[in-house]
């Protein structure tokens, strides 16, 4: 059984984030686990708030999850700012992750309202630290982009 571990927001309407990751792996027939980079005030009409985790305390999920279960991939999804992926790319170096999915959560989808929810620079920073990290990952691995529905890559 994989564990991949996603990195991602939690969405409080269970449509997205977090939540839907965790589907996804769990029908593939992996082993989840998570951590929460920001919570969200969110429901089918829309993003009405996100509260962004502290890098420190992402950074310690990370830290926690990998040194007692280990990881065979890692999937990223909504990463708040600036220090959120610096912190990112800092332990999926230090841990030399080899199988990572880059889900670059940028806007949210619900409702009439596609709201960016990550700033410009933010969005630049995923390119600069986190896409350097990307690996090839085979069809064996079973691995996903939770967006894409359950589509394997």
């Amino acid at each position: 059984m994989k564990r991949i571990l996603t990195i991602a927001g939690s969405d409080s309407g269970g449509g997205a984030g977090i939540q839907a990751d965790l589907r996804t792996i769990a029908l593939l027939g992996g082993f989840g686990m998570s951590v929460i980079t920001a919570l969200t005030a969110q429901n089918t009409l829309g993003v009405q708030d996100v509260y962004p985790v502290s890098p420190e305390f992402i950074e310690k999920q990370i830290d926690y999850v990998i040194t007692d279960i280990g990881v065979d991939a890692v999937k990223t999804g909504m990463l708040a700012n600036a220090r959120v992926v610096k912190v990112v790319a800092r332990r999926i170096k230090g841990y030399r992750i080899e199988k990572l999915i880059v889900d670059p959560v940028m806007i949210a989808k619900g409702g009439e309202d596609h709201a960016p929810i990550i700033h410009k620079k933010t969005a630049q920073l995923l390119c600069d630290y986190i896409f350097q990290f990307r690996g090839t990952a085979t069809k064996e691995d079973y691995l996903f982009v939770a967006d894409s529905g359950n589509n394997r890559i």
